[in-house]
């Protein structure tokens, strides 16, 4: 399964990288920024973009709060970096279950607690996005910059996937297996639900401010390669990267997230030497720099992929003995009788 994950994953970086390289090499050569302005504010889309990665820690460790974990805040910043340099360099996005693990040395909480965590930070951006999105493409923005000039079609197929998968559900409710996975999952519904207080509304205002956050590095990107960018255009290009980003792909969303940059600055209006500028730069802002640091706090704090390794495998082992002694469901054991 894992194999088959990582080759689809490659399949689609593979078709989006190829389709941007040739793409590319039908523009102009691009120009980088060379004068002392440009890297000013490229400076500032770092400076922007390290705020906003705390911003991140915060609201995890306000997460876990709401929970009912007690963590230290300082362990939640650090991993929140680790986390992303793991989702650049690992398959499957694999940072997510590194700084699960590792938080889970470091407190009482079970890994499915803390990745219940981590779903509730995907749901406050998957509803900030959504909104922003759906805000700046038909409240400020023309039709013309959407993948797809049929938007209700893609929403009709949402609600009828959402439709099968509670007649799934439904159908499956008194069946034994699906106790079982409802019992696993109860951890993971902890974070979410506490969502739904005032905490919940809280973070969800924070999380806006996050990704305004996030889209004035897109802007002061742009504005270093000399676009001339609205503050709606960015945020456009904010909820359109990630939502591409969320197909499968290699490590650091290669080709798909240069594929959506690309896409959303032309529509925006950029020429395509200009485009294929703001794609690289904006990608060197984004990924490289938060790797190098969460790489470095890893080795520094954490002990390194070594330690990493090491706790990975003694929770595989300790799963292994857990389920090889676990009680089987009756229907099981009254067959094997």
């Amino acid at each position: 399964m894992k194999r088959r994950l990582a080759l689809i994953q490659a399949l689609f970086s593979l078709v989006a990288l190829a389709a941007v390289v040739w793409w590319a090499t039908k523009q102009e050569p691009p120009e980088f920024p060379s004068d002392a302005g440009s890297y000013a504010w490229l400076g500032g889309a770092l400076v922007l973009y390290a705020i906003a990665s705390l911003m991140r820690g915060e609201r995890w460790h306000r997460i876990l709060s709401a929970t009912g974990v007690r963590t230290a805040r300082g362990d939640c910043y650090a991993l929140t970096v680790v986390g992303y340099m793991g989702n650049n360099v690992l398959p499957a996005r694999a940072g997510e279950a590194v700084k699960v693990v590792l938080l889970s040395t470091r407190c009482d909480a079970s890994k499915r607690t803390l990745l219940g965590s981590v779903v509730a930070e995907r749901i406050l951006d998957l509803l900030a996005l959504a909104l922003i999105f759906v805000i700046v493409v038909y409240g400020a923005l023309s039709s013309n910059v959407l993948p797809s000039d049929r938007p209700l079609l893609i929403a009709i197929a949402g609600v009828v996937l959402l439709i099968a998968t509670g007649i799934a559900l439904w159908v499956l409710r008194g069946h034994h297996v699906f106790d079982r996975v409802r019992d696993w999952l109860r951890p993971l519904a902890d974070a979410p639900r506490a969502l739904l207080g005032r905490e919940g509304a809280l973070l969800l205002v924070a999380t806006f401010v996050l990704w305004a956050v996030e889209a004035a590095v897109y802007l002061a990107v742009a504005k270093a390669v000399g676009l001339d960018f609205s503050a709606t255009g960015a945020l456009y290009l904010v909820a359109l990267t990630n939502f591409v980003a969320a197909l499968p792909a290699a490590p650091g969303s290669i080709g798909t997230f240069d594929a959506a940059v690309a896409f959303g600055a032309r529509r925006l209006g950029a020429s395509g030497s200009m485009a294929v500028t703001y794609m690289l730069l904006l990608r060197f802002v984004l990924y490289i720099p938060i790797t190098l640091v969460g790489l470095v706090i890893l080795v520094a704090r954490y002990g390194g992929w070594s330690r990493l390794r090491s706790v990975m495998r003694l929770e595989s082992s300790v799963t292994e003995v857990a389920d090889a002694t676990a009680p089987r469901p009756r229907a099981a054991a009254d067959s094997a009788v």
